[in-house]
């Protein structure tokens, strides 16, 4: 058993109302089941339902554990946890995994400061779960049980983790939030800052950069890409650290994805924007073998 449940799909911002109760209005939370080993990547608003489902569930056999991992701090993938039911009982166990912030604030901290009596009336130290805090970088290591996990740093304003998760021969990828990468130095000679070695180091770094997320994601059963813009949104949003669809789409084709999850909608994406959007590249890339889906919330996706 291997499979992925999505309880959050949204990016930025929560977006309650009758234009997104198809494809749901939560932000980023995804559910993975590794055998009986539970994951979470994420802890967006969608991390509430989740926590519901479980207290409603896998409560009643055995308490709750889990390893939860933080693609990156910023503040839609983390400000559903202080409503992260488990985390208020006995018995529940919890590792949280990801980056180091680039200010050096330790993860504990990050995740912590909203459990501030000046964010929220619960306090990080009165929480009954117990919860430990592993932060990594990019590599690979060995989880135990036949589960694999390498990462990968995305291009985002801040350190984020892009997970690769191998079970039983098969593999789940998380890529959000990124963009591809690129040249930030001055290419036009004429520029006043043009320098030529720089120039040209950068390059090589973008495409360097560019090819390690493809050999990263290469031959997933399973793609969760960033696919916050149309192409033509993307083109007043570079340096945002977000792609497009087009993006998602080509990334996926060439490395023979077999299942790629469009995810992280933009806030004002309606569910008829996003069915549309489905349609279209489904019928466009018809004879590709690839299956292109728009994530949605309580959608579950085997490997």
């Amino acid at each position: 058993m291997f499979y992925t449940r999505f309880w959050g799909v949204r990016g930025s911002i929560p977006t309650p109302g009758p234009a997104t109760v198809v494809y749901g209005g939560n932000t980023a939370c995804l559910e993975i089941r590794a055998g009986k080993r539970l994951l979470i990547v994420d802890l967006g608003t969608g991390v509430k339902p989740l926590g519901d489902w479980l207290l409603a569930n896998e409560l009643k056999e055995h308490p709750v554990e889990a390893d939860i991992f933080i693609t990156h701090t910023h503040w839609d993938h983390i400000m559903g946890f202080p409503m992260f039911g488990p985390v208020f009982v006995p018995g529940t166990k919890l590792k949280m995994w990801g980056s180091v912030s680039y200010d050096g604030d330790s993860l504990e901290k990050i995740i912590g400061v909203q459990l501030s009596y000046r964010y929220w009336p619960v306090r990080l130290d009165e929480l009954s779960a117990h919860i430990e805090y592993e932060e990594i970088k990019q590599g690979s290591m060995d989880l135990g049980g036949g589960l694999r996990l390498l990462t990968k740093y995305m291009n985002h304003p801040i350190l984020c983790l892009g997970y690769r998760f191998e079970y039983e021969g098969k593999s789940i990828v998380t890529a959000f939030d990124t963009e591809p990468f690129y040249n930030i130095f001055p290419t036009n000679k004429d520029d006043p800052a043009y320098n030529e070695e720089a120039a040209r180091e950068g390059e090589q770094v973008a495409e360097s950069e560019n090819q390690q997320i493809l050999d990263f994601i290469r031959g997933a059963d399973i793609l969760i890409y960033d696919s916050h813009y149309t192409e033509e949104e993307y083109k007043s949003h570079i340096g945002w650290g977000h792609s497009s669809y087009q993006t998602a789409i080509d990334n996926a084709l060439k490395t023979g994805v077999k299942k790629l999850i469009c995810f992280h909608h933009e806030p004002r994406r309606t569910d008829e924007e996003l069915a549309a959007l489905e349609a279209e590249f489904r019928q466009r890339y018809a004879s590709e073998p690839l299956e292109i889906i728009i994530a949605r919330e309580g959608m579950t996706v085997e490997a």
